[in-house]
């Protein structure tokens, strides 16, 4: 139990560090939300649990695949929030390119034999 909430309170950790980094600075606090801290935890916690290096690398494979859809909601959001939208609606918009994105992503990267 010691050993999840260890991985819980470090997670957590990171996500209250960019927060608080951005309210003082936003390039640096875009810059570290911009690393991969999540991906390399997670497959720090996989290596721990598993030892199995053929699911990491399958990890970070589909890892590569599935940030690539996510990428158009960063461009989304401001464009929005420029034209006045309020914060929760261009977040909710956002949200729904990026999974629309996602619908198409998915079955396009199947047909090239990728799958996810």
């Amino acid at each position: 139990m010691l050993y999840y909430a260890t991985k819980l309170v470090l997670s957590a950790a990171i996500i209250v560090v960019v927060s608080e980094v951005a309210k003082v600075n936003a390039g640096l606090g875009a810059l570290i939300k911009s690393l991969p801290l999540i991906s390399i935890l997670a497959m720090i916690w996989l290596y721990v649990d598993t030892r199995d290096v053929a699911r990491i690398s399958e990890l970070s494979i589909s890892t590569f695949w599935l940030v690539l859809p996510t990428l158009p909601m960063f461009l989304v959001l401001p464009a929005l929030l420029r034209h006045g939208l309020g914060f929760y609606s261009s977040l909710g918009i956002s949200v729904g390119v990026m999974l629309l994105c996602y619908l198409v992503a998915v079955p396009l990267l199947a047909r090239f034999g990728i799958t996810i």
